[in-house]
């Protein structure tokens, strides 16, 4: 068994793997709510939450925070995303206490001084500005705009500028209160771990409350769209793809093979015939959005803005390949060697199996070992790869794009 689950008698949930040849810990806090969960003047609060817990509390301060975590050589940080938080701090095995006390401390009794809340609002609208001038970003956000409208998962992580000069003190607090409770919460530990670590976590969390928290789930109506925004640009940036299968779904491990035909890797087939064959790209690469109703699939190039419809129609090509004929088992069997090696060297380190083993559980997905998970993929068919595709790839088309051309030049192929 590589882990052990354990749930407090106030919901929260501890999921540990001990790696006792090792001579460090990674705590990761995993907080069931995301972008996806505000409403209204509420958008960018879980990513303004993520900043301003390191603030601290009344007994911590944020100087407290960050000189304690460096006196003892620890790394220490957080991140957003539409369905989830999570604090995380690696260090060694002999200060764990430390962490699992600052960590709760953050978490449970932010103070939210309206100082520091003002100063933080400046930090994450300096961090608003500086995605609006990466053109990748962009575009990526506009694929998503474009691909979920007016859906949940549409609205960017980190709010808007007017949502964030907006919120109060009071709107942050409550969207707190409410969405950080030990039953939305997993706490995932890996390394070398002490016998009395479940003695350590209930101390830190064992006396707090609060419910379960709910999310409302749909499934999007996509429907084919070019968005664009035009600017003079050296390089257009261009995201293509289609909506696809939601992360728990059983054919999960077929798209992750298709995936590195692809564009996962140089030898796959965009990056062959895109970069290699026709020099037209430096950056090609495909990608899934994987969440709880829904997905996508798309395919990330940048390119001279000249070369930009070239480029989408053999994107269009390789795809209309793919679900046609599939992929040969030569690609397939490449594809299996290249995610069995990958999962093997990725989970050598505790960071990564405590963030595996957080995600996991928190996301209520099956926890596989990785010789399960290898059997699963060294399982999948030709004829599986061929099916996922047409789920996957089989359109309708959205395409989010930066370049010095309107949408009406990009809309004939989505069509």
């Amino acid at each position: 068994m590589e882990h052990e689950l354990t749930t407090l008698d106030n919901g929260l949930r501890l999921i540990t793997h001990d790696m006792p040849s090792i001579r460090s810990v990674a705590i990761g806090c995993w907080i069931d709510t995301g972008s996806r969960d505000e409403s209204g003047p509420e958008a960018g609060a879980s990513h303004f939450l993520e900043h301003l817990l390191f603030k601290g509390s009344d007994a911590w301060s944020a100087r407290d925070i960050s000189e304690a975590f460096d006196g003892i050589g620890a790394r220490h940080n957080a991140f957003t995303s539409k369905e989830y938080t999570c604090f995380w701090t690696r260090m060694r095995d002999d200060d764990l206490p430390l962490g699992i006390e600052i960590l709760s401390e953050m978490l449970r009794r932010p103070a939210f001084r309206q100082d520091e809340i003002d100063s933080e609002r400046h930090v994450v609208l300096e961090e608003i500005n500086m995605n609006e001038d990466d053109p990748t970003d962009v575009a990526h956000e506009l694929f998503i705009d474009a691909i979920w409208r007016s859906h949940a998962l549409a609205p960017p992580i980190l709010g808007t500028t007017e949502s964030i000069l907006g919120m109060s003190r009071d709107t942050i607090a409550s969207y707190w209160e409410r969405r950080y409770t030990p039953r939305s919460t997993v706490v995932a530990i890996a390394g070398n771990l002490p016998e009395n670590l479940l003695d350590l976590v209930t101390e830190a969390f064992g006396s707090w409350t609060g419910p379960a928290v709910d999310r409302t789930l749909a499934v999007p109506d996509v429907t084919a769209k070019a968005r664009v925004r035009t600017k003079d640009t050296e390089q257009a940036h261009i995201v293509f793809g289609a909506p696809s299968i939601a992360r728990n779904d059983d054919r999960r491990f077929a798209l992750t093979l298709l995936d590195h035909v692809l564009g996962g890797g140089m030898s796959s087939r965009l990056f062959h015939e895109i970069r290699e064959t026709r020099g037209l790209a430096y950056a090609v690469h495909s990608f899934r959005l994987p969440f709880a109703e829904t997905g996508a699939s798309a395919v990330y190039v940048g390119t001279t803005p000249s070369q930009t419809e070239q480029v989408l129609k053999i994107i269009r090509e390789q795809l209309d390949l793919i679900l046609e004929s599939g992929i040969s088992d030569e690609e397939l069997e490449r594809a299996k060697g290249h995610v069995k090696g990958s999962l093997a060297i990725g989970l050598e380190d505790a960071n990564s199996r405590m963030n595996r083993l957080g995600r996991t559980e928190l996301m209520g997905a099956e926890h596989l070992t990785v010789d399960e998970t290898v059997a699963r993929i060294a399982a999948v068919t030709a004829e599986e790869i061929i099916e996922v595709a047409r789920v996957s790839y089989g359109g309708p088309y959205v395409v989010g794009a930066v370049g010095p051309f309107a949408a009406e030049d990009l809309e004939g192929f989505v069509a």
